[in-house]
């Protein structure tokens, strides 16, 4: 898809679809409005007025051949109300345009009058959006495969605006939403496809290409340092583990002036049976995205090294896959982490807070002196939070709260949820330091004091995205599959630093 400023009137612009966004609490006397509904000789407010339309959060309504503009068909667009508005909402609204304007695989236009966003801002934003809406989850479809994307996105502003800097944002939000759906594909991939072998292959590729500095290591390089942990949960699979090391440039320079070094950890299993505490058949097809933590940190990595970030940055990917087999690690095995700390293993079904482990400890070798740990780590935020947001605990409140003032920007909803010290007892092992599981009463909060233990004085925060790493019902600015999520809360955060 092509994506570019386009300068002058809506009027005069040819295309196969504009769109037009309407506000529910001004729907017929803002003053975009009256002019869009005087050029269309009235059609506008007569839609309006019969309520054929209403412009809810979402809602379209696609008006042919309109008198007075030279665009093919209008697609007015529900934005919600106005007091409501935020740059995300800009991010939907124009994905639900791109959406629709798949059915005629052409030229799209959207008009984002004054007040939606700033110019900057609102050109990346709707960037991202168009490019999150023309993107396809049917990766192996041979027949009945959707082909029609959008040849031409253009953003047209009813004011002047300095092209370079539009733009310039524009190729940040291409940026940006090219990471964020390598990471929904790479979710998306089958386990049998993606491997934790090949998935370290394609981040050595895809992140060598955007600038960054990569390394794999392998299992002799883990037994050396002690990586039991995340050892004992590739023992059951006949695939080997990986962990993906990633430097931004400002990271890996030598001779950088000193500066904290942020690492982002996010989890990679390529697909999670339960291992011996094997889990129920039903949505088991799902576990081939329990790497989408893993996927979000490489996307996220991608994105800043192509901006050209100054902050430094090292990303780590644990990859594994869990199996059962004789081999496999069992329920009440007693393992030794990398920081030395021993692990009592109740349920080789809670696997990825033992991979993140000791992936956590090794980041603070490396020098981190923040820490960021995104994980489809457990059903139990999923039954607290649901489908709507994800969790997010930890001991960098500071972090925290950007994280969380940034929701309205990024669309990734966050919720903090308790890590008082209360919850720990729950870990509690009788025959080692700790153990993996504790009761099921707060089991997002006890997962998240399990890795607290190898964070230790660092400050960190995680964020357990199980429940928003796959939508099953598609939306009306995207597609059924995984959602990326996280790549834009991590780009936005380490931007604003």
């Amino acid at each position: 898809m092509q994506i570019e400023h386009q300068p002058g009137e809506y009027k005069n612009v040819a295309c196969d679809l504009l769109i037009f966004p309407v506000f529910e609490d001004e729907p017929n006397g803002s003053s975009p409005l009256r002019v869009l509904n005087k050029t269309t000789g009235g059609l506008v407010k007569s839609v309006l007025d019969s309520k054929e339309f209403k412009p809810e959060l979402h809602h379209t309504c696609r008006l042919q051949n309109p008198r007075g503009l030279k665009a093919r068909s209008l697609l007015l667009v529900g934005a919600g109300k106005i007091s409501e508005f935020t740059p995300a909402r800009l991010r939907e609204m124009a994905g639900t345009g791109v959406r629709v304007a798949r059915s005629c695989a052409g030229r799209a236009v959207v008009f984002l009058s004054r007040g939606v966003a700033s110019t900057a801002l609102a050109a990346r934003i709707a960037t991202e959006g168009a490019l999150y809406a023309d993107y396809e989850s049917d990766l192996y479809k041979t027949r009945d495969k959707d082909e029609k994307n959008v040849r031409s996105f253009r953003i047209l502003f009813d004011r002047k605006v300095s092209g370079k800097e539009v733009e310039r944002n524009i190729q940040r939000g291409i940026e940006i939403g090219a990471a964020t759906n390598h990471a929904r594909t790479l979710a998306n991939e089958p386990s049998n496809i993606l491997t934790p072998s090949q998935f370290a292959e394609q981040a050595l590729e895809a992140g060598t290409r955007a600038g960054l500095v990569l390394r794999i290591m392998e299992r002799d390089e883990m037994e050396k340092l002690g990586m039991h942990a995340l050892l004992a949960v590739s023992r059951g699979s006949e695939e080997p583990p990986k962990m993906i090391v990633m430097r931004t440039p400002a990271a890996a320079e030598k001779g950088r002036k000193r500066k904290p070094i942020h690492a982002l950890i996010g989890k990679g299993v390529t697909f999670d049976s339960g291992g011996i505490s094997i889990k129920p058949a039903e949505k088991m097809e799902d576990m081939k995205g329990d790497m989408a933590g893993g996927a979000a940190v490489l996307g996220a990595m991608i994105a800043l090294s192509r901006l050209k970030t100054q902050v430094p940055i090292i990303g780590l990917i644990p990859l594994v896959e869990n199996m059962p087999s004789g081999k496999a690690t069992k329920p009440g095995d007693v393992v030794r982490s990398c920081l030395g700390k021993t692990i009592e293993i109740i349920n080789t079904d809670a696997e990825g807070r033992l991979i993140m482990a000791d992936a956590l400890y090794y980041a603070r070798t490396l020098g981190a002196g923040r820490m960021i740990d995104i994980a489809t780590l457990t059903g139990a935020c999923v039954v607290a939070l649901g489908h709507v947001n994800a969790g997010m605990m930890g001991t960098d409140q500071k972090t925290i709260d950007r994280i969380r003032k940034n929701c309205a920007i990024t669309g990734e909803g966050l919720w903090q949820l308790p890590l008082d010290d209360a919850y720990r007892k729950e870990i509690r092992s009788e025959i080692a330091d700790i153990k993996n599981v504790g009761n099921r009463w707060g089991g997002a909060i006890t997962a998240a004091k399990f890795l607290q233990e190898f964070t230790e004085n660092i400050p960190w925060v995680h964020l357990d995205i199980a429940g928003v790493d796959i939508d099953h019902d598609g939306r009306p600015f995207a597609c059924k599959g995984a959602t990326g999520f996280g790549v834009r809360t991590i780009v936005q955060l380490m931007e604003s630093l």
